[in-house]
């Protein structure tokens, strides 16, 4: 086996995730990819990597990821924590269990992973996480309620974390994205938007690569937008 970086993907079938993988391939990263409706194996088969089918809401699938990379590889350095999106609607009228359904998709997922590589983090002298947030989380919009709502609860949690390990050398962060070109336009959001467009998927990648090389080896705990100028908070 090398010692080439290996860097872990969930939702890795397109838009962001792919996104990632693209990048990171290219940066020299071996890759381990998960998505639950095959694409993780299309991009995967491309750049030369490994992929599973499975959900970020599936505790199982996530240890299927960390094994088959841990076999395949013998090491992880990496993760990129990106999700779908979580149920919306009028914010009394989400019942129990969309939120439950939300706080798996973007909250336990990256408990669930962290609790998987973290020793093996460990292990190796260090790492780093990069979870794939939204704006959002520090300005909610009620158009996300539940992303919003849980996704301030990822914050907090990365922050904690960051605390715990950045003596072990992990560093774990948000990359809090506004309105990327994976999506329809909207002319009315467009107009909301200081940069009068919306991000590329490429230009998502590129911050996510920034956060996992020894470039940002000084950064940990930090939700970072990326958003065109979107949220108005400071």
């Amino acid at each position: 086996m090398t010692n080439k970086k290996v860097a872990l993907i969930t939702a890795a079938g397109k838009g962001m995730g792919k996104a990632a993988a693209e990048r990171l391939h290219a940066a020299g990263y071996r890759l381990a990819l998960l998505s639950n409706s095959g694409g993780a194996k299309i991009v995967a088969d491309a750049l030369g990597g490994i992929s599973i089918t499975g959900s970020v809401t599936d505790p199982a699938a996530l240890k299927e990821l960390v094994e088959v990379a841990m076999r395949t590889y013998g090491r992880i350095d990496a993760v990129v924590n990106n999700t779908g999106h979580p149920p919306k609607g009028p914010l009394l009228e989400i019942s129990d269990e969309s939120w439950h359904a939300g706080l798996d998709l973007v909250l336990l997922n990256v408990i669930r992973m962290a609790k998987l590589v973290t020793p093996i983090m460990e292990g190796q002298g260090g790492g780093a996480i990069v979870n794939i947030s939204t704006f959002a989380a520090f300005e909610p919009d009620p158009g996300f309620p539940v992303s919003c709502s849980l996704r301030a609860a990822l914050s907090s949690f990365t922050k904690l974390y960051a605390d715990q390990y950045a003596s072990a050398g992990i560093r774990m962060n948000n990359i809090l994205p506004g309105f990327v070109d994976s999506y329809p336009t909207s002319e009315a959001i467009v107009e909301r938007i200081p940069m009068k467009r919306y991000a590329t998927v490429a230009e998502i990648a590129a911050s996510v690569q920034f956060l996992l090389s020894d470039d940002a080896s000084y950064i940990t705990g930090q939700s970072i937008r990326v958003d065109g100028g979107l949220t108005r908070s400071v």
